[in-house]
């Protein structure tokens, strides 16, 4: 599935959509280039989820736990500097009873899990921009396993 996202408030729109399909152990990966969207995606996710506290980058802790005031953690993770699913394990988060979202996750889940939800985010270099001088965003959506075989939430 292919969506077209145009700005950063749609793209944190499509967060918070997200967070509406989301329930722990659920783990979601999003890739793409610096500045492509993902943690203004990870915000939207998180306000919708109503967690304590700002959604910023983990980039130098690598992973950070947001609360919730009702229901299971969110845990955002940013694995650019990770090398393997053993890397990502060894991080000791707790799959089962938490929300997990991993930066730059594609190849990396490996004896994690057999369901996740694939984010690629495109972020076109001399693409159209808009009046607000956004460049638009294309966001692939892929489902592996069968809890995320069914994509036909997601606008069209």
């Amino acid at each position: 599935m292919r969506l077209e996202i145009s700005t950063p408030d749609d793209m944190a729109a499509l967060g918070a959509l997200l967070a509406t399909r989301l329930r722990a152990g659920d783990l979601v990966t999003l890739n793409g280039e610096l500045g492509a969207g993902k943690t203004t995606l990870t915000r939207g996710l998180g306000e919708a989820l109503g967690v304590r506290g700002a959604v910023t980058s983990p980039t130098f802790v690598l992973a950070r736990t947001h609360p919730r005031v009702d229901g299971s953690p969110l845990v955002h993770v940013d694995a650019y500097r990770l090398s393997s699913a053993i890397e990502l394990d060894d991080l000791d988060i707790d799959f089962e009873a938490s929300i997990v979202v991993v930066e730059w996750g594609e190849g990396l889940l490996d004896g994690i899990t057999d369901e996740w939800l694939q984010l690629d985010i495109e972020r076109p270099v001399g693409g159209a921009v808009t009046g607000d001088g956004v460049e638009a965003r294309t966001v692939t959506v892929t489902g592996h396993g069968d809890r995320w075989a069914d994509l036909s939430w997601l606008p069209a």
